[in-house]
């Protein structure tokens, strides 16, 4: 297991120091902080910001926020502050911070493998509609966001989360971030294994743990036992997937080293099969990896991916066994075998292994509020055993529904514009929060694309394929642009009247799962906001026309002309 000292210097391995800084690597010797966020991580752990917003700032206001723990430190319990209403997409990038945050915050509720009881969604619902004027959303990594939130408000909503069992620790910041999971585990009849007791210890050893709240950069974990691969594994930092071992039976294949962003990369198979009992101890010797290893000294290259790049899966895998697992030599195995189907968000209702039923269904674009979620937790209380998940395509499930309660409980959700038989619009489009809430955004994201889900469905209502559209207010690729079918990263475009407009470059052909890689993006080609439904439309119709017997999207959009998807 990797050592987790309390002392970030004491937590790297031995090296001889040398006078050149290289890249801020703390095994490397080099401990200076060679950035603000460096420094401001070394001058304070950012966990101990909690006690100063009990004790201080909610209860003198949002101007005794000390900057340093405003626009830093804060992010250790989730919050963030969110933009200021009005302020255009153009002057993102020019205004200081100071002039684009808003005396209120976003605050991220982490649900761990997308896990939820009914209590604690109605009490998620519950604070939504009493401290942040009912905003809820769905995140593409299982967790809930609010908007809205006062500093003043912070304290109450922690006691009312942590009364049953959730928390905001380290939901933002450079730390161990939320864990993603089969929202379907433990129940699944497809199941290759149930990851939950993996997940569970991971979460024991580093959340709240001072050995792990000073990284890099954010770290983003991914543990699924599903043949679906339903926790988009290979854009996780480390991601466990479950495979069966010719020899040792069912366990997880270890990737590292994927995520998105303004620089994408797919992760990387270490070729190492892990028993589920060794999962915590590998866990912990690559976040460790990243800890000490990692780039400190530039913000743009401080994520794990950078490291594996440069390393390889080889020399990254020898340094794990060698130096955080105590020379422990893993397994090798098998890579995870290809997903049956592409749809892989368990929308609509499925068998369990029990016998029991779960029911899948799609909120617009992740967004719903605080009331629904309530009357959500109703309906599963109703028809199920309590017991709810969240999903990465911003989606949700009911568990351990009676085959007798199916059809009321879908009955229910439609009633709620919650459908369990969506189109493939309403199924495969996702957004960012956009510019609305976010302060790196420039165009607006979430209604943009419930609108466009409305008008396709009227223009294309016999489309049924598999199809992504997502939706991002910037380019730093939150909403998965790179990986989708059509991905639409926000900007400000001139359109035909020689005016600045929002507006989309596009990338088409993007994929996870079913023959992952990136989209590609055709010259030149961007659309402005008003004209997106009537180019989806065309490309859509397009490749109805040109695809081959059983094409996807993807496959027909790296062989299509620049003219067919123009």
């Amino acid at each position: 297991m990797a050592a987790t000292p309390q002392n970030p210097a004491a937590s790297a391995p031995r090296r001889k120091v040398s006078r050149h800084r290289g890249e801020g690597q703390w095994a490397m010797g080099h401990f200076t902080p060679l950035n603000g966020n460096e420094q401001a991580k070394k001058d304070d752990d950012g966990l101990n910001v909690r006690t100063r917003i009990e004790t201080i700032y909610s209860k003198r206001g949002f101007d005794s926020i000390d900057p340093s723990d405003l626009r830093g430190r804060m992010r250790w319990w989730g919050l963030y502050t969110q933009r200021k209403p009005g302020i255009d997409g153009g002057k993102t990038a020019v205004l200081e911070p100071e002039e684009l945050d808003d005396e209120y915050f976003m605050l991220r509720v982490r649900v761990d493998g997308g896990a939820l009881t009914t209590a604690q969604l109605r009490v998620i619902g519950e604070i939504s509609q009493e401290f942040a004027r009912g905003t809820a959303d769905i995140t593409d990594r299982q967790n809930v966001q609010y908007h809205w939130i006062r500093i003043e408000d912070v304290p109450e909503i922690w006691n009312r989360l942590e009364a049953v069992g959730l928390s905001t620790v380290t939901a933002c910041g450079d730390t161990p971030r939320v864990m993603i999971g089969s929202p379907v585990a433990g129940i699944a009849e497809d199941e290759i294994i149930d990851a939950t007791p993996a997940l569970e210890e991971m979460k024991r050893r580093v959340l709240n743990n001072p050995a792990y709240s000073n990284l890099p950069r954010k770290f983003k974990t991914a543990i699924s036992g599903s043949p679906l691969l339903d926790v988009v594994h290979e854009i996780n930092d480390v991601a466990f997937v479950g495979v069966r071992h010719p020899e040792h039976g069912p366990g997880f294949d270890v990737w590292v080293g994927g995520g998105l962003s303004t620089n994408p990369k797919l992760g990387v198979r270490l070729g190492a099969w892990v028993p589920i009992d060794e999962v915590p101890d590998v866990y912990e010797g690559v976040i460790s990896i990243f800890r000490d290893y990692g780039y400190r000294r530039l913000r743009n290259r401080a994520r794990l991916k950078f490291l594996v790049a440069d390393w390889g899966a080889e020399k990254f895998r020898q340094v794990l066994q060698d130096e955080y697992l105590g020379g422990r030599e893993l397994l090798d195995g098998p890579a995870p075998e290809q997903p049956v189907q592409q749809w892989r968000d368990h929308i609509g209702v499925h068998r369990q292994k029990d016998g029991r039923f779960y029911v899948g269904f799609a909120p617009r674009v992740g967004r719903v509020d605080g009331a629904t979620l309530t009357k959500i937790a109703d309906l599963a209380e109703a028809h199920g055993s309590g017991r709810v998940r969240t999903t990465v395509e911003q989606k949700m499930i009911v568990l351990d529904v009676a085959e007798d309660q199916v059809d009321s409980l879908v009955d229910g959700l439609e009633a709620l514009d919650l459908t369990a038989r969506p189109s493939s619009f309403r199924r495969g489009t996702m957004a960012c929060t956009g510019i609305e809430f976010c302060k790196l955004a420039i165009v607006e994201t979430k209604q943009r694309g419930s609108t466009l889900i409305d008008e396709l469905e009227r223009r294309l209502p016999e489309f049924d394929e598999p199809i992504t559209i997502n939706l991002n207010g910037c380019p730093n690729a939150c909403a998965r642009i790179q990986v989708a079918d059509i991905g639409l990263k926000g900007q400000l475009v001139v359109d035909d009247r020689g005016e600045q407009v929002e507006g989309y470059q596009v990338h088409l052909g993007g994929a996870l799962g079913l023959e992952p890689g990136f989209g590609r993006k055709v010259r030149g080609l961007k659309v402005t906001a008003q004209e997106l439904p009537d180019y989806i439309e065309r490309v859509l119709k397009r490749f109805q026309a040109e695809r081959e017997d059983g094409e996807r999207f993807a496959a027909w959009a790296a062989r299509a002309s620049e003219e067919a998807l123009s």
